[in-house]
């Protein structure tokens, strides 16, 4: 069986690759590769990128479409020409196209991939999975795709594509590759009010070592010299997780550095454990505050306080860390509670970067069935972030905000 693996474009006001891969695509390719025959297209493209793997993609300014004319930002679709991957359709015969999906609000780019593999594959069975298709199926399915799996219940796949799971070596769509993407666990066993995870996982599930590592040294071996995690909850039940990791890297001695896009979660940080984290090659820490106040942290999940964050951070100090940042959410419905501008100083005074995090409203989270007021809930393109975040704050109070931050 010939399948196509597909990264979409990305259609959005901006958008910045993040240590941005397709790893539930991978993942799922992982189990399938000993009975198909995979090719694997990603429209994304990085270019300048920083000595971390970072980068900005290739975009161009297209029109805004209709629901969002009001936000006074330029537009853009971001990856490789469509012609390119048209181009692929038409060279080669393939049985399966499986698309993933992230952002609710980039599903124009699947509806663009979807609508060329109807047109030159019409025989080809078209599969959706991953945040999208998970959170949307309704409006996932006016897309025309065969086959919509939600959450990580693969069987539907199996059954569809007539064949077993098989797990082997990590699929790396290149042979090379110079930045890698790892989970040591799946799910979180907090429930956030703002946040997808319990939508995604059911609860908590811790993988194996073994496996994690032999990613890890398949990565290495393939030039990857930056990793990040992908974890929802990495530093959650760390003596049975990421303590045996470390252990094992530090002894092979591999010459990377580790990255945390993914917020972590402050209050799990031990002197011990940043010490651990800083000696396996651990070189950016981004931490999930999202506010500073103690009535907003307790209204949304209570997962941390001022001072155990403060904590942290003086044990990430401690340990020799030097990257360090703190998320805070702007835009969340009950902005009024978080006081914004108080807790991006107190992140200042803390020493650490602030990274405003614009806030997204996320079907059947508690936090975004509050944002009717201000989004169209049933049209994915209302959340988007940059819209969002202008429409809850204004564009004049975000940019002060932002401006607040870098100074």
């Amino acid at each position: 069986m010939q399948v196509l693996l597909v990264n979409p474009p990305i259609f959005d006001f901006t958008a910045f690759d993040f240590w941005l891969r397709p790893y539930g695509l991978t993942r799922v390719a992982d189990q399938m590769r000993h009975a198909c025959r995979l090719t694997f297209f990603d429209y994304l493209e990085t270019v300048k990128k920083d000595a971390w793997g970072r980068g900005r993609f290739v975009g161009n300014i297209i029109q805004k479409p209709k629901v969002l004319n009001d936000i006074p930002r330029y537009f853009r679709r971001y990856g490789k020409p469509r012609a390119e991957f048209r181009e692929l359709l038409q060279s080669k015969a393939f049985d399966a196209v499986l698309i993933q999906t992230s952002m609710t609000y980039w599903y124009p780019g699947v509806r663009e991939v979807i609508e060329d593999a109807r047109e030159l594959l019409p025989k080809a069975k078209i599969v959706l999975g991953g945040v999208y298709a998970t959170l949307c199926p309704e409006h996932a399915k006016t897309l025309d795709a065969d086959l919509i799996i939600q959450g990580s219940n693969l069987e539907p796949l199996w059954q569809a594509l007539s064949i077993s799971p098989c797990s082997g070596e990590y699929y790396l769509p290149d042979k090379k590759t110079d930045v890698g993407i790892l989970k040591l666990s799946d799910g979180c066993p907090f429930r956030c009010t703002y946040c997808a995870a319990p939508l995604m996982w059911n609860g908590f599930k811790p993988r194996d070592t073994e496996d994690c590592l032999r990613d890890f040294h398949r990565m290495i071996d393939a030039g990857a010299r930056n990793i990040a995690f992908y974890d929802d909850a990495l530093l959650y039940r760390a003596d049975e997780t990421l303590l045996p990791f470390l252990g094992a890297v530090i002894k092979a001695r591999s010459p990377v550095r580790f990255h945390t896009p993914n917020a972590l979660n402050a209050r799990f940080i031990t002197a011990e454990l940043a010490r651990w984290m800083a000696r396996a090659g651990f070189e950016s820490f981004f931490l999930g505050l999202e506010s500073g106040a103690s009535a907003w942290q307790s209204a949304t999940g209570g997962k941390v306080n001022v001072d155990e964050f403060a904590t942290a951070v003086d044990y990430l100090r401690a340990a020799g860390v030097k990257s360090i940042f703190a998320y805070i959410i702007a835009g969340h419905p009950d902005s009024e509670t978080q006081d914004l501008e108080a807790s991006i100083r107190f992140a200042n005074r803390c020493g650490v970067k602030v990274i405003l995090s614009e806030f997204s409203p996320i079907p059947g989270t508690p936090d975004g069935e509050k944002c009717a007021a201000w989004a169209d809930l049933k049209e994915p393109l209302s959340h988007n972030k940059t819209a969002f975040a202008i429409r809850r704050l204004g564009a004049d109070y975000l940019n002060h905000l932002k401006e607040l931050t870098r100074s």
